[in-house]
Order: C-alpha cells, then sequence, then structure tokens
C-alpha cells in the first residue's frame, strides 16, 4: 500500500488541475508562454500520476480497470472482473 501522503498529494495535484485547466487552455491558445509558466507546476496534467485504486501503486498500472498488475491479478483469479478468465 502506497503512503497515504502519497495518496493526498496525487488527489491534491488532481484538484489543481482541475482548477486551472480553463486558464490553461487559454493561455496555450494565446500562445503566451510567460503566463503558462507563470501558473503553479501542479497546474499541469502530466504532473498528476495514475495509481491504482485499491493499493495505490503507480507502477505496472492498467488504465482499463484502474488498478495495478497485481491487484488485477488478485481480482481476476477471484472472479470480481467480470469477462476475465484465467487462460490455460
Amino acid at each position: 500500500m502506497a503512503k497515504k501522503s502519497w495518496l493526498a498529494r496525487d488527489k491534491k495535484k488532481a484538484a489543481t488541475v482541475k482548477k486551472f485547466a480553463a486558464i490553461r487552455a487559454e493561455l496555450k491558445a494565446k500562445g503566451d508562454y510567460a503566463g503558462l509558466s507563470a501558473l503553479p507546476k501542479n497546474a499541469s496534467p502530466v504532473r498528476v500520476v495514475n495509481r491504482c485504486k485499491i493499493s495505490g501503486r503507480r507502477h505496472a498500472f492498467i488504465r482499463k480497470y484502474g488498478v495495478s498488475r497485481l491487484t488485477f491479478r488478485e481480482l481476476a483469479l477471484t472472479g470480481q472482473i467480470p469477462g476475465v478468465i484465467k487462460a490455460s
């Protein structure tokens, strides 16, 4: 499990991105790069990290299911993900 501080930091980044999305789009359309650099660093959507909804792991993230490979395997083997079966 990821530290709670990392999860909280990621939520905070996502909120900042959402808050400045309209302003960023407007500045990019104008080509005002000085204005873009004046915005907070965390206003950039690139800084938001995909994390597993269950474990908080950031590596080996499967976008379609929103979980890491380890969590995906556990859920698939217990039959909690519809339509996923073990290949044999």
